[in-house]
This record gives structure tokens, sequence and C-alpha cells, in this order.
């Protein structure tokens, strides 16, 4: 009995810790940094993990040397380039039919999270997506980890932000907080793994998020380092000055680039269809077995390509080569995906994007040695550009490559270059490549912003029930009677089914012009806006643009777009309010005063 009472003692006095621990989270943005520190710390660790796991799995199956990367081998085995992805892709197929089946629902990414969701992610599914893209980078599909890192970065932050009970904006810097450490952690570079997360996964700049979400891309840096060094790391030797004549040719090869990334964008679905009428459990073996393929000739298309843009940074290589791997390397990674391996294109865009600078420089200096510019600057403007054009983030790339170059001139003309490739993407396509898988499933946000709280302040959330109904048969006398003017702003007109057939303003109905007529006039004859209803799943934006449309101070709500039956009614001035509340309130965290 006795340790039955102190357990239940215990009990209460850590409740109540808790509690106080909860209060000093809510109460200011400084005690989040604590949090975010161990976020970091934990994100770096699991992202170091992950990277060891996967470089043992390549030196299992291909029999490469412990310290070489996949990627930058010389060849491989034509066996193991067929069966290992063809095998890990039967695995990730089964696991897919297995989600269909059961009809477990697609995991939610961290851009989807925070932008829909309030940053709530499932632990459970960050797991799977993690171990699928091990799966898939371990078997040496052509995807990066980068996505896996994100996801379980940010899973473990949604996870002790949820236990913790923090608030919609706290819980959404939590996330943002995990997957800077896990990008940090992943390149040695906090300030890119800042950025990153401000710019894709919080989706705003805020004075209020700036020191826990950098506490956190430090300690995941920190972490990675102190335990064997980030796996993409890059270490790029001393770069020439970049001369203002130069700026020209580099902001045209950023105009390349945007094309190339709306290209690769555009024909992602299209890889997918080729794959559709394939049983899914089947998909990514094909697609293995035509990575495998691409495998036998280059090596440089298996797996991100860290290794391959290591290699190729420093080596003298024809025109006609640097094409082949380039096509190879798109295509390869095009298929991985829409045959079902998992994974991120953050480092292959960036591999890539270098290819493309290294391709510009050579064949301008073929052109005229008046047009040559260093190839080792046009292979960071193109990686850095291609990478914003389809990651996004220009900010992000800049400071990539400012940290693996230490070079501010070099940063300038990349940072330019990067501005240029943002907004002509943003005005030819208006979407990452995240975004845009996204909105092939029928999401249609473009970037992190919080957008979720808008989806669930819908009509039906703001009507109010207590609707006024008169059939349409009654006298303007009798509505008189039965509803004191003030006492509601309007009434509904039903039929004899009980369906909406019009609405009276009180005003109206109490109008002076009718005093003589009321009792022979029915309340039909008053009737507006017959055709314009709300329906409950609407959100309040859509709402109000039916208000302003129809020039309206109320409007109905009906059970459905197949029904009439009226459910409730909503004023425009009460739906405005509330939405003006709203906004101010998902906005106050950029002045620092999160919510």
């Amino acid at each position: 009995m006795l340790v039955r009472i102190k357990h239940l003692v215990d009990r209460k006095k850590t409740n109540r810790t808790m509690v106080r621990l909860r209060a000093l989270l809510r109460s200011n943005e400084f005690y989040l940094i604590p949090l975010a520190l161990v976020i970091g710390t934990l994100a770096g660790a699991v992202v170091t993990l992950m990277a060891h796991i996967a470089q043992i799995a390549h030196v299992v199956i291909y029999g490469i040397p412990i310290d070489v990367h996949l990627s930058a081998h010389a060849s491989v085995s034509p066996w193991a380039a067929l069966i290992a992805p063809a095998l890990g892709g039967l695995v990730l197929g089964i696991m897919e039919w297995s989600r269909r089946r059961m009809k477990i629902s697609n995991a939610v990414d961290p851009i989807e999270a925070n932008a829909l969701r309030g940053g709530n992610l499932s632990m459970r599914d960050s797991g799977v997506v993690a171990g699928q893209t091990l799966i898939s980078n371990g078997c040496g599909a052509s995807v990066g980890l980068e996505a896996g890192y994100t996801q379980i970065g940010s899973g473990i932050a949604s996870l002790i932000g949820k236990f913790f009970n923090l608030r919609r904006n706290d819980l959404r810097l939590m996330v943002g907080c995990g997957a800077a450490a896990a990008i940090a952690a992943a390149f040695g570079a906090p300030i890119t793994g800042a950025f990153y997360a401000c710019e894709l996964i919080v989706g705003v700049y805020a004075v209020g998020s700036a020191a826990p979400i950098l506490a956190a891309s430090l300690a995941g840096a920190l972490t990675a380092q102190w335990l064997g060094g980030a796996p993409y790391s890059l270490e790029i030797p001393k770069v020439s000055a970049v001369g203002v004549e130069q700026y020209l040719a580099l902001i045209g090869l950023a105009l390349i680039t945007s094309g190339v990334g709306i290209a690769v964008m555009r024909s992602s679905p299209m890889f997918e269809r080729l794959f559709a009428w394939m049983p899914v459990w089947l998909r990514p073996v094909i697609g293995g077995l035509i990575v495998g393929g691409f495998a036998i000739i280059t090596p440089q298309v298996l797996a991100a390509g860290h290794g391959a843009m290591v290699l190729d940074l420093f080596h003298d290589m024809t025109i006609g080569l640097i094409a082949l791997i380039i096509a190879l390397k798109v295509t390869a990674c095009l298929i991985s995906l829409a045959s079902g391996f998992r994974g991120g294109l953050f480092f292959a865009s960036l591999f890539v994007g270098s290819l493309i600078g290294k391709f510009f420089a050579a064949v301008l200096l073929l052109i005229s040695p008046n047009f040559a510019i260093d190839p080792l600057v046009a292979m960071l403007t193109g990686m850095a550009t291609l990478g914003v054009a389809i990651v996004g983030g220009p900010l992000t790339m800049s400071f990539l490559v400012l940290e693996m170059t230490r070079n501010v001139d070099v940063t300038a003309v990349v940072l330019a270059g990067c501005i240029v490739t943002s907004i002509c993407v943003r005005f030819m396509f208006g979407h990452s490549f995240s975004t845009w898988r996204l909105h092939l499933r029928g999401e249609t946000i473009r970037s992190a912003n919080d957008v979720g709280w808008l989806r669930n302040l819908t009509v039906e959330r703001l009507m109010r029930s207590d609707v006024g109904k008169v059939p349409s048969t009654t006298t303007i006398a009798a509505a008189r009677r039965e509803f004191a003017l003030g006492s509601r702003p309007g009434i509904v007109i039903v039929n004899n089914t009980d369906e909406y057939i019009g609405l009276v303003l009180l005003p109206d109905l109490f109008s002076s012009d009718l005093d003589t007529i009321a009792d022979d006039i029915q309340v039909i004859e008053l009737a507006r806006l017959i055709d314009i209803v709300l329906i409950p799943e609407m959100n309040v934006k859509s709402a109000m643009a039916v208000f302003d449309e129809a020039e309206a101070e109320m409007l109905a709500v009906v059970d459905s777009t197949d029904s009439r039956k009226v459910v409730g009614f909503l004023t425009e001035s009460f739906a405005r309010r509330r939405y003006v509340e709203e906004i101010d309130k998902a906005t106050r965290g950029v002045l620092g005063a999160l919510s």
C-alpha cells in the first residue's frame, strides 16, 4: 500500500513538472533553444548513422573500398548493377503493394506537414520513409538520402514537440529545426541548413525562429563532424576571382539551368505514366533494371552522385562524355522516382547542375577563347542554380557555395544566378520539385507557408445553425410577427420539402414601404440570392469570394452541392473578422511574437 501511495505521489510530481516545463516553453521562444539543441543533436546522429549504413551497403553489394563513394568508382560488376537495384526495388514494391492493400495513407513530408497540418508528422511514417530511402540508395537507385534525412529529422522534432504539447507555430518551428539539423549534418554547413529550414520548411524568415533554427543547425553539423564527418561535405580549393565580364555569361547559364529544371519537373509525370500500367510491386524492379543498365555504362548514375561530383570537379572531360552523363543521370533519377524508389533530388540536382556548368564552360571555350570562364566557377554556378530550379531556396544554395568555397566574390555571382533562376522558374512554372509532386497529387500549395489554418477554418465551423426559416407561402405580416427586427440579420425561405429557395434580410422585411400590403404579399416576393449559397466544406477564403461576387451581407448554408436543405447561415462581417484574426495569428511569428 505504501509503495502504491509513493508511486502516485511521484507520478503527481512528474505531471506537475511537465506542466511547468510546457508552460515555460510556451512563455518565450528563448526557452525553445535548448529543445532545438536536443533535436539538432539527435538529427545529426541519425543522419550520420544512415550515411554509414548506406556506405556499408554499397561496400557489401558492389565490392568497392570503404573509403570510396559508389558513383566515383571506375566500374562496377554488371551483375551487381542489375541485380541489386532490382532486388531493392522488389522489396519496395512489396511494401507499396502492402500499403495499398491495407489502405494506409501516404506519408506526409515536412513541407506538407508545415503547410497544411501545423507541423504534425507521424514518427512511424517518418521511420518508414527513412528506411525506404536507405533501401533505395543502398541498392544503388539514382536517388539521394537527403529526403530520408529531413524526414526523420523532422519526424523526431514533431514527436518531441507533440510530447511537450507545443502550440501550432512552435511545432512548425521545431519541424524546421529538425530539417535544418539534418541538412546541416549532411553537408557540414550549418548556415545552409538554417536557410533551408527558413526557405523550404518554415516558409518565412522570422526573427523569433532564427535562434532555435540556427542552434539546431549548429548542433546537427557539430554532431555529424564529431561522429565521423558530414556525408555530403565538399572541399573546394581556392577559386579564382570572377570578373564583371563573366557575370553575363553566368547569368546566361542560370537561364539554361532554369530551363533544364523546368524540363525535369515537367517530365516527371510522363515517366510515371510509363510505369502506370505495371503491377505496383513490379514497377521498381523494372526501374532498378533500367538504372542498373545505365550503371554498366557509367557508375556515376548510381546513388546520389556525391563521389562522382567530387571526381568530376577536378578532371578534364570531353563535351560528349559530359552530355552523356547528364542525360543518363537525369533519366536515371526520373526513372527511379517514377518507378517507386524513395529519395530526394537535392544532391542529384547539385551534381547534374555542376556538369551543366562544366559543359557550358567547355562550349564557350570551344566557340572562342575570349568568352572563356573558369570551369570551376561555372560548375559552382550551375550546381547552385539547378538546385534552386528543382529544390528551391536561392539563399540556401548561395550559402552552400559560400560555406564550400569561403569566397565572397564567387558567392556574389552565384547569388545573382540563383535569384535569376528563382524568378524564372516561379514565372514560367511556379513550383519546386517537392511542391510539384504535391500538386500532381491534388494539393495546391507552392511553399511551406502555413495555409492549413485556412483549410481548417471552414464555413461549417463559422456558420450559425439557429437559422430562421419560413415557408414560401408565409405573408410578410406573419413573418414580421415571428421574427422581431434586430433578432437576426435575415431569414431563409424554404419550400414544402424544406429546401432553400431564397433569403430575405430583416431590414428589407420591415421596410415601411410594405406596411400597407404586408397582409397580402408573401415573403417569396422579397426573396434574394436564390441561386447563391454556401456549403459547409468551403474554407473562409472561398466563402468571402462568394460574398464579394454576390455583394451579400448574409448567405444561407446548404447541406451539399447536391442538396438544397438549409443547415445554417453565415454573415459576411463575421467571416471577414475571423479571417483577419487568423491571418494575424499566423503571421505574428514574423515579428518574434510566436503564438
